[in-house]
């Protein structure tokens, strides 16, 4: 699946001392120069690090620097303290599972449950004899049987895009290998590799000297160790904006056209807003900026996403936005501008299927809508809801149903209109209309829960040739059935086509709240305003927040009017929990509209 980055107004300024800033190395030359000052005679550094990470590179470029310095290396990869290939690919079948679609989290093991401990032994013998000059370098370099060895301890970093390209395009080097593998699932990812190197990372950080950012070979970053602390601590006191994604799809439109200018884009379907999954820019002062994934910022997770979240859901980052492109210059068939008929799972679902913590709840924003915009949403009255089933297992999205509007039910829409999308029920974007997506993240990898049920037999997206001449798309008709409440009509139209009620403003600004069902587990609101309006997370609730209309608006805190960002049209900001109140200032003092998603609880 091809993702396109999009970096316009993504950095977020975070201005550090002198004192920061002068150990601090920007470019690669500069980073390679600083790590290589780190070694002497008879030293030891670890560099542990995430996949994705270009070792060779690396490696070479710190080898040469420190043969420059009279230094010669032993460059020891961490790959060599790993069991063989076949015993790793038996624990990641664990979790892998016999699902054709989805696996098992992996929610207790760590790093060390995939490497020899004899190796790792002799490796710390190696270490501690204080013979020549050793790196050690790879995922798990620096596991805590291995932490006392090293007079140096750095952690290369990588953000979640520029790996998957690695992954699709069969350049991914993974655990206990330097070779990259061909035909790495990526299963074997979001439910085993994720967690290990997320728990082995967090490990990392509490003992680490130098953070790397190491997502582009040629534009190295480094921060010592307090610089990149005080660099997580200032962001989340902060709005945050990401590097948002876009990516083509079956339905994909030509909104985006008008909007942005993104190389290689020939059809755009999905826009992640944020998310888990996105990648951070930080401008530090310098021209290079320090790229980071967004799970480091759950390093300060009562700060970021609140007390009751962190408790009850550790190292989760419960909200996503997404911005669904559905414009056409020409009419096109309802088969061609609408998703897949789909739904999602519920908490309970996910937690005994997929070992997940949260389920999928989600709801539609209707952002902009053109002639004939549209979403489906529930069953007819009259519809056979046994023989709509009995046609979907049977067709698997390899054969037409021709009369499957008899079954959906189509609602016309308009702007701002809300669809609240518990799990289970049956639901897609229509098309002629954008949507902004704002839902629950289930997971802390960043895996996606939407059970797809009928996607109209139709070819999806070649990215190669920029056509619709790819294979047609999955469907999860087991867990799509086995997850659905059956809802009709006339339950879509008396409970889920949400109403907004005023619950604030002054006639300068007015917020409204949309009325809501009990299992949705957070509120949708908008801000109305012109020149500035004001809100509130009380300490406890994180938002998100997206600017639906208007140029630009700035978010700051009420109390440190520093602590402030600026978002454009259709782009979001994370506000953190510990931000509490702030305001919302419209730069041109034109119309402008905030859309916020929050948590009910917290």
């Amino acid at each position: 699946m091809p993702l396109y980055e999009f970096y316009d107004n993504a950095v977020n300024d975070i201005p550090l001392a002198s004192e920061h800033l002068d150990r601090a190395a920007f470019g690669t030359e500069a980073v390679i120069d600083k790590l290589a000052g780190a070694l002497s005679e008879g030293s030891r550094m670890g560099i542990d690090g995430w996949y994705g990470v270009d070792w060779k590179a690396l490696t070479a470029a710190l080898s040469a620097a420190a043969e420059a310095k009279g230094i010669s290396l032993t460059l020891v990869p961490s790959a060599q303290l790993y069991i063989s290939q076949d015993e790793i690919a038996d624990y990641q079948k664990t979790y892998e599972t016999d699902d054709p679609s989805f696996g098992w989290v992996n929610s207790d093991g760590v790093l060390e449950d995939l490497l020899d401990p004899s190796a790792v032994e002799e490796l710390k013998k190696q270490l501690g004899d204080g013979a020549g000059t050793i790196v050690v370098y790879g995922p798990g370099a620096c596991v805590k049987d291995l932490e006392g060895s090293y007079d140096t301890r750095v952690y290369a970093d990588f953000t979640m895009q520029p790996m998957l390209w690695q992954m699709w395009g069969g350049e991914l080097v993974p655990f206990g290998t330097e070779e990259a593998s061909t035909d790495y699932f990526w299963k074997k990812y979001y439910y085993n590799d994720f967690y290990l190197l997320y728990r082995q990372k967090k490990v990392a950080f509490e003992a680490m000297d130098i953070y790397v950012s190491a997502v582009h070979s040629d534009a190295l970053v480094a921060l010592e160790r307090d610089g990149y602390n005080l660099v997580i601590d200032e962001l989340v006191k902060r709005p945050i904006k990401q590097v948002k994604i876009l990516q083509p799809g079956p339905w994909g439109a030509y909104r985006y056209k008008d909007l942005w200018e993104v190389p290689g884009l020939e059809a755009n379907a999905w826009n992640e807003l944020a998310g888990i999954e996105l990648s951070i820019l930080v401008n530090l002062g310098p021209d290079v900026p320090l790229n980071m994934p967004t799970q480091n910022i759950m390093q300060r997770p009562e700060q970021l996403v609140g007390k009751h979240v962190h408790e009850n859901y550790p190292d989760l980052f419960p909200l996503q936005v997404w911005l669904d492109d559905g414009y056409f210059p020409k009419p096109v068939p309802f088969e061609r501008s609408s998703m897949p008929i789909h739904d999602h799972p519920s908490t309970d679902y996910v937690r005994e299927h997929f070992n997940e913590p949260m389920g999928r709840y989600e709801t539609y924003y209707i952002i902009e809508s053109y002639k004939g915009s549209s979403t489906w949403m529930g069953y007819k009255e009259d519809a056979d809801l046994e023989e709509w089933e009995r046609l979907c297992r049977e067709s698997e999205n390899r054969k037409e149903i021709p009369n499957w509007q008899d079954f959906v039910c189509r609602w016309d829409t308009n702007v701002g209109d809300l669809f609240l999308i518990p799990p289970g029920t049956t639901h897609g974007h229509g098309g002629n209309q954008m949507i902004l997506e704002l839902d629950t993240g289930p997971s802390v990898a960043g895996t996606e829960y939407s059970f797809f049920t009928y996607d109209f037999a139709r070819p999806t997206w070649d990215d190669e040739t920029k056509t619709m001449t790819g294979k047609p798309m999955k469907m999860h008709t087991a867990h799509s059935f086995d997850n659905h409440r059956w809802i009709r009509e006339n339950r879509v139209r008396s409970h889920h086509r949400a109403r907004p009620i005023t619950v604030d403003g002054d006639g300068k600004f007015r917020k409204d709240q949309y009325t809501s069902l009990p299992e949705m587990p957070f509120h949708i609101e908008r801000i109305f305003l012109e020149h500035e309006a004001v809100n509130d997370t009380e300490g406890k609730f994180v938002h998100i927040a997206t600017l639906a209309e208007g140029k630009r608006v700035t978010v700051r805190s009420k109390s440190n009017p520093e602590w402030s960002t600026s978002i454009d049209r259709f782009q979001s900001c994370i506000i953190p929990a510990g931000m509490g109140e702030h305001e919302y200032l419209n730069e041109d003092g034109s119309h402008a509209l905030v859309v916020i998603i929050r948590l009910k609880e917290g």
